[in-house]
């Protein structure tokens, strides 16, 4: 069974930290991009950040030098580092994957891991 299992989440205080983890596991050949997503209560699920196979990263502007996205070297596992939280980065946030699972090129999600920021 090919899955992507994320952790990490939790509870936190403005301005803190958190590290969240996804890794990818089953019969992939190989994974290509990488990347998080968040969906927060009554909005629509958007991109958080995204990682090449080859390192390049891609964030949402107005989350640009609070977020950092990178992988493992084995490229199985894809982290999200997350400084300066704020109220609304509340969401359940989403490991997403472009890989080859036998034949076939499929879109992996996570089951997503809550984020909820709040004193």
């Amino acid at each position: 069974q090919v899955q992507l299992v994320e952790s990490g989440g939790g509870l936190v205080q403005p301005g803190g930290s958190l590290r969240l983890s996804c890794a990818a596991s089953g019969s992939i050949f190989s994974i290509n991009a990488m990347a998080w997503y968040r969906q927060a209560p009554g909005k629509q699920r958007e991109l958080v950040a995204a990682i090449s196979n080859g390192g390049s990263t891609n964030y949402a502007d107005s989350l640009k030098g609070r977020f950092t996205i990178s992988r493992d070297n084995a490229k199985t596992t894809v982290y999200l580092q997350m400084n300066s939280l704020k109220p609304e980065d509340t969401a359940v946030y989403y490991c997403n994957a472009d890989a080859w699972v036998g034949y076939r090129y499929l879109e992996l999600w996570g089951q997503g891991t809550l984020v909820t920021v709040s004193s």
